[in-house]
């Protein structure tokens, strides 16, 4: 390293237009030039369902009507008089009560299960049946929120299989979907069914990096089959859980809409009506108030950028592992 007359040091100048260095960045940029490829369209996916539409947040700030101009010399700015109108709305505690209750109890049970699942895949001695178990668990993760909410009134309606058996046996009907105190269980339980097979992919991703060799040495000390899966699997999978939890805490207020509608009755609207389903309903039917929805929509999103990051910045303090 160079220094000049004061004795500090000089840092040599990069000269952007070397040829070599350009010679260098076009052969890597033909190197990888399949594969950029390869990803341009999920790039163009993501450019255009979750950035472009970023524009559109404008509206939470306006009196907006369907067919205004977003940006325009007769836009109406209101600040946050939206925002407002949503804090003192009477709806307000119990969207937020209703949307965290199933959020954090579905977060309890479906963010473990994929973990304990793929350890138990990953510890079979036959991994033919692994694979096979791994199909069947894998499989529910393509079925239609229509056909699924389909499949629970078969099961769980007032004519359902459920009810049918207990008619048969003397029992009384039970009306699943009109009754508050079964829709979250019904709600959390089938969307766990649904979707553990698939999220315990990257768990069993990672499990296939551990090195056979440590399994060798802790059958050589005496540990069991249950004592490598605590003291080999768990600890190699450590900092993929730490990454996961931390998205699935950024997600946690994240729940959709289009399931809780397919289930949502008359009976059950004190629980069922979430923020995402306000939502739709202000901004979508009846006479669209679009601004007021986009408004809850951007609080919702803003309370899961702050999740992330407090889940991040806790993981960072505590841990080695964090998205950042």
């Amino acid at each position: 390293m160079a220094k000049n007359e004061n004795n500090t040091a000089v840092f040599p100048k990069k000269n952007f237009f070397d040829p070599e260095r350009t010679q260098r960045r076009r052969r890597k940029l033909q190197e990888n030039f399949p594969f950029l490829i390869m990803i341009f369209p999920a790039v163009l996916v993501v450019f255009l369902f979750n950035y472009l539409p970023i524009y559109g947040v404008l509206i939470a700030f306006q009196d907006f009507m369907p067919g205004d101009e977003i940006l325009s010399a007769n836009t109406i700015w209101i600040g946050f008089d939206n925002f407002t109108r949503f804090f003192t709305d009477p709806q307000f505690w119990p969207l937020m009560g209703n949307t965290f209750l199933i959020c954090i109890f579905g977060f309890i049970i479906g963010f473990p299960l994929p973990i304990i699942i793929s350890l138990m895949l990953n510890s079979l001695k036959s991994k033919k049946m692994g694979k096979v178990l791994q199909t069947i668990f894998t499989g529910p993760h393509f079925i239609s929120l229509v056909v699924m909410v389909g499949m629970l009134t078969l099961f769980f309606g007032r004519y359902g299989l459920v009810n049918n058996i207990v008619a048969a046996t003397g029992g009384e009907r039970y009306s699943y979907f009109l009754e508050n105190s079964a829709f979250r269980p019904l709600y959390i339980l089938s969307s766990n069914w649904q979707d553990f097979g698939w999220s315990a992919i990257i768990y069993i991703a990672a499990l296939s990096n551990v090195d056979p060799q440590q399994h060798e040495a802790a059958k050589l000390d005496g540990a069991s089959r249950f004592q490598r899966i605590i003291h080999v699997d768990l600890p190699a999978i450590m900092p993929m859980i730490s990454v996961m939890l931390i998205m699935s805490i950024g997600g946690l207020m994240g729940v959709g809409y289009e399931k809780a509608l397919l289930m949502q009755t008359d009976g059950n609207l004190a629980v069922s009506e979430l923020i995402s389903t306000y939502v739709y309903k202000r901004g979508l039917t009846g006479v669209p108030d679009q601004g007021y929805a986009t408004a809850i929509g951007l609080f919702n999103s803003i309370i899961n950028v702050v999740l992330l990051i407090i889940a991040n910045t806790v993981s960072k303090k505590f841990s080695e592992n964090s998205l950042w």
